[in-house]
């Protein structure tokens, strides 16, 4: 797969499947926008990313369990990027991850609802510019 001057924006990529994909489309060519919460998990990424001699990735870091934070993650990409080709909406939070009780969003929904469906919807909702300038 050819991904050469295709730009990529990987959400949850700091960690599990996300990592791996971020990698992945790096090694392929692309130039890749890596998120996650944890800023030196996104360290070690890129160094990783680098390591293999593929471009430097962009680190873009956001709590997505809020809606803002999806807000401020879109504000970001938008500000700093002419077109995204390819979104992949990875970042999510499992059903063991954090106990059994039910938590809540800061916006007042279940966590894993406003994680793994909510902010990936707005994002990808605010990022349509983008992607439409990155349409083939």
């Amino acid at each position: 797969m050819k991904m050469d001057g295709k730009t990529v924006l990987v959400t949850g990529s700091t960690d599990g499947v996300g990592r791996y994909v971020a990698a992945k489309l790096a090694s392929a060519g692309a130039k890749v926008l890596i998120h996650g919460r944890d800023e030196a998990r996104a360290k070690t990424l890129a160094g990783e990313i680098r390591g293999q001699g593929h471009g430097e990735p962009i680190f873009y870091q956001a709590d997505l369990s809020s809606l803002a934070g999806a807000r401020r993650l879109a504000e970001a990409v938008l500000a700093e990027h002419k077109r995204l080709d390819v979104f992949i909406s990875n970042a999510g939070i499992g059903s063991r991850t954090q106990g059994s009780e039910r938590r809540t969003s800061a916006d007042g929904h279940e966590m894993r609802f406003a994680v793994n469906y909510l902010s990936g919807f707005l994002l990808a909702h605010l990022l349509l510019p983008l992607l439409r300038a990155g349409a083939p």
